[in-house]
């Protein structure tokens, strides 16, 4: 478990839904990974991320999930590509990501409660 942190701390990480309106294959990455277009609506607008997610995603089956992410870190270049936000998921059994995500369809740009 981590260390303890208060409820003014998790207000700092904004945690929004978006949907995925894009996926194209990033070989340029030193890990297998897709590069994302994800729409966030129009407070925010589509933003791009990098994620290590090909082990249990097609780049068809991700065109219109919607996913879980970090918006307010700043963007990070891995090779040749500029992430804008961290795409959330977790680790399967194997190391595997599994995607995070809301489990019926909400507005994009939603902020995690």
């Amino acid at each position: 478990m981590s260390e303890e942190i208060t409820y003014s701390d998790f207000e700092r990480v904004d945690i929004r839904v978006g949907t995925i309106i894009e996926a194209n294959p990033f070989p340029e990455a030193r890990k297998p990974a897709f590069k994302l277009l994800i729409d966030f609506g129009p407070e925010i607008g589509v933003k791009k991320s990098s994620a290590q997610i090909t082990v249990h995603y097609t780049l068809d089956n991700l065109v219109g999930r919607q996913v879980l992410c970090v918006v307010n870190f700043p963007p990070r270049q891995i090779g040749p590509f500029r992430s804008e936000v961290l795409t959330l998921g977790f680790e399967d059994e194997a190391g595997a990501i599994v995607l995070a995500a809301s489990d019926k369809p909400v507005p994009n740009g939603k902020k995690i409660m």
